[in-house]
């Protein structure tokens, strides 16, 4: 199942996440992911495992996105973030190039980065660019002075946090949504004392309804709404699980059953918390 972007680039809907994956694991989890179909992987400079994506992923002609982290933010220093990110990769072309966070604290440095962004496009060094972990009120700062639409806006999106307001501002400029945390946020929900959405009841009904797990289910539900979803595991039988579900449909009512389940309370850190002095970090050259 492919998502056609505002420039016309198709994207496999169902992306593979590498998000705290060790290096030394990075390999074994993305080679289990294609085994398993996956065409889309998704990682980021800050993950400190692009060259081990690479490398499990070359050759396959995967479509691979990553993000240029704050501390190569502005525009010099997001064109030399391209550099590194396609050296580690492997390749010369990077078919998703996405900032990272809005930066809030310096936007100017933000602005100056998607400039970077937009000149990749048109470059033809990137098929596609867009954001990470932006607000309404960054997109609109954008779209303000960019002559590029994002294409994507990766934010943390699953039933107990469904930022409808950043996904319906999104939708009406052409922005698409894509889920970072998608079943569920777990790592957050459980240091933070929350219930797990993998142990919620409504969700469970519907699993058990259709003969899916709760993680399945949350994914279909991602994809009946039209969003990307980026789900991650290190496990080969849990990334298998997670990409099977392109073979059974969510009723209307199981669709807005879990809509019903949105508790406005974000998982993640709050897009305003991250600057460069607590979150800045030097990406390695190689």
């Amino acid at each position: 199942m492919n998502l056609t972007l505002n420039n016309g680039v198709e994207m496999p809907a169902l992306g593979f996440g590498v998000f705290q994956t060790p290096p030394d694991e990075t390999r074994t989890a993305v080679t289990s992911a294609l085994e398993a179909g996956y065409r889309h992987i998704d990682t980021a400079a800050a993950y400190g495992n692009e060259r081990q994506v690479g490398e499990a992923a070359a050759g396959s002609g995967v479509f691979l996105e990553t993000k240029i982290w704050i501390s190569d933010y502005g525009y010099d220093e997001t064109l030399h973030g391209f550099d590194k990110s396609a050296g580690k990769l492997g390749v010369d072309q990077i078919d998703l190039l996405i900032l990272h966070q809005a930066l809030p604290s310096d936007f100017d440095r933000t602005l100056a980065a998607y400039r970077a962004l937009e000149t990749l496009l048109a470059d033809g060094r990137v098929r596609a660019i867009g954001v990470s972990n932006f607000m309404v009120e960054h997109l609109t700062a954008l779209l303000d002075v960019s002559t590029v639409v994002p294409a994507v806006n990766q934010i943390e999106v699953h039933p107990y946090f469904q930022q409808r307001e950043v996904q319906e501002f999104g939708a009406a400029h052409g922005i698409l949504t894509q889920a970072w945390a998608p079943i569920g946020g777990i790592t957050f929900y459980r240091d933070s004392g929350h219930t797990s959405t993998l142990d919620d009841p409504v969700i469970g009904e519907i699993a058990r309804a259709h003969g899916r797990t709760p993680a399945q289910v949350m994914l279909r539900w991602h994809l009946q709404q039209g969003r990307s979803a980026i789900p991650k595991s290190v496990r080969p039988q849990r990334i298998a699980e997670n990409f099977a579900v392109f073979d059974f449909e969510l009723t209307a009512e199981q669709l807005t059953a879990i809509d019903g389940l949105d508790t406005g309370k974000r998982g993640g850190p709050e897009p305003t918390d991250i600057t460069l002095a607590t979150f800045g970090r030097e990406i390695p050259e190689a």
